[in-house]
């Protein structure tokens, strides 16, 4: 029997996890092969030479003296939980399929409430500003969808109370395989909203596909007489809109997930920078 691909697709296995990151020294040396992938570079003069001050974890600088440790400018600066605790929130957090809640990411990790919920907020912030300034490039499927269960005795279908509409942008390859996804919330589907948010998520000049909703052409008229037509966002790229018969894109995605293979085989920022945001942070933690 056929399954699908995105259902049965790979994850990373409680047993494999505890290979890869069971212990604090596993968890300090993955961290810092994504920090520092061609050895500790220091982050004020980029000098290679340094010493380690065992007794405080901190290492320092040959050329200027400056001191760092493995977790300054990271989300996991001045925290008083062991790092294996972070990789294993992370490893919830990424592998569980319908997502997991701060209540359940406490009862888990046998954390306190307060505890787990900074972090399951601080992670999420790290997951969203990953892929922030990467707009979707190439052959891409847009579409409108809403989120939210219908209420008995409300009205159905478009403008239903209790349902939040929402842009789904899905770049795909030529043959049409999902690859990386964008949601973005709009208040209505209005030419103005879909133009504007297609500016800030699609690179200029991407192929975009569309189920010809009039909100996403530049001139509804225009569509039953032409299969291609031109949408200007009011800000940023100049997309191409390909209409085309009712096409429903999947919006599945996968949240970012620690890599399978041993860590320092990863590839990470440039060496010699330190991270100060948890934009930073994100390439580090949740590599693409």
């Amino acid at each position: 029997m056929a399954r699908n691909k995105v259902q049965f697709q790979r994850g990373l296995s409680d047993v494999e996890f505890e290979r890869l990151y069971g212990t604090e020294e596993k968890c300090r040396e993955a961290l810092f092969s994504w920090r520092w992938p061609q050895g500790f570079a220091c982050p004020a003069c980029g000098g290679s030479a340094h010493c380690e001050l065992d007794k405080r974890a901190l290492w320092q600088c040959n050329a200027c003296r400056t001191q760092t440790s493995l977790t300054a400018g990271t989300i996991f600066a001045a925290t008083k939980l062991d790092l294996t605790v972070w990789f294993r929130a992370m490893f919830h957090m990424t592998q569980t399929k319908q997502g997991i809640s701060a209540l359940e990411l406490s009862r888990r990790l046998d954390v306190s409430y307060n505890t787990a919920w900074a972090m399951h907020h601080k992670l999420r912030q790290v997951m969203l500003e990953r892929n922030q300034d990467k707009p979707l490039d190439g052959r891409i499927e847009m579409d409108d969808a809403y989120l939210g269960g219908e209420r008995s005795g409300g009205k159905r279908g478009r403008g239903s109370p209790g349902k939040t509409p929402f842009v789904a942008a899905v770049e795909t390859t030529e043959d049409g395989k999902a690859h990386r996804v964008k949601l973005r919330r709009v208040r209505r589907f209005t030419k103005k909203n879909i133009k504007k948010i297609t500016g800030r998520i699609v690179t200029r000049g991407a192929r975009v596909a569309t189920d010809g909703l009039g909100s996403s052409t530049a001139s509804p008229t225009r569509v039953a007489r032409t299969s291609r037509l031109s949408l200007a966002p009011a800000a940023g790229p100049r997309v191409t809109l390909h209409s085309r018969p009712s096409t429903r894109c999947s919006a599945t995605s996968r949240a970012p997930s620690l890599p399978r293979s041993d860590p320092g085989a990863r590839s990470t920022p440039r060496a010699g920078s330190q991270s100060s945001s948890t934009a930073s942070t994100a390439a580090m933690i949740f590599p693409p």
